[in-house]
């Protein structure tokens, strides 16, 4: 029994000691890419574009200014969505669609969201292709 209180402590310390060996790693990362941001912008923004120097901390203050304004928010990626397919809603709505209604749905989704084809484009005869 002894033996059982003694593995889950060494499990714990083990996973602690990882969790801060990752932490470490992580800001050692963080301040490599920040180290070579400034590097890159001293070197190309000022003979450029007539730009400024910046500091470690202003490269490291674009670098978190860049994943607040462009990268994905949330676990879902870009916009909250999924990349691979619509999710569980709508391919089950997909699914529970006749083919009638599936048709209507994709002529809206066409109106909607599509541009318009100029009317000299069009087919004269639905049978045949445009030239």
């Amino acid at each position: 029994m002894e033996n059982i209180g003694a593995d889950k402590v060494k499990k714990v310390a083990k996973y602690t000691l990882l969790g801060m060996l990752f932490g470490v790693v992580m800001v050692l990362v963080f301040g490599l890419v920040a180290w070579v941001t400034q590097y890159l912008w001293n070197w190309l923004v000022p003979d450029l574009f007539a730009g400024p120097t910046i500091t470690f901390w202003q490269a490291a203050g674009l670098l978190v200014l860049s994943k607040i304004l462009l990268w994905p928010i949330g676990r879902g990626g870009r916009w909250g969505h999924r990349h691979g397919g619509p999710g569980p809603y709508w391919s089950g709505r997909w699914k529970s669609m006749t083919p009638e209604e599936r048709e209507r749905l994709k002529a809206r989704m066409r109106e909607k969201w599509c541009r318009p084809v100029p009317p000299a484009d069009l087919p004269k005869d639905p049978g045949t292709p445009a030239a």
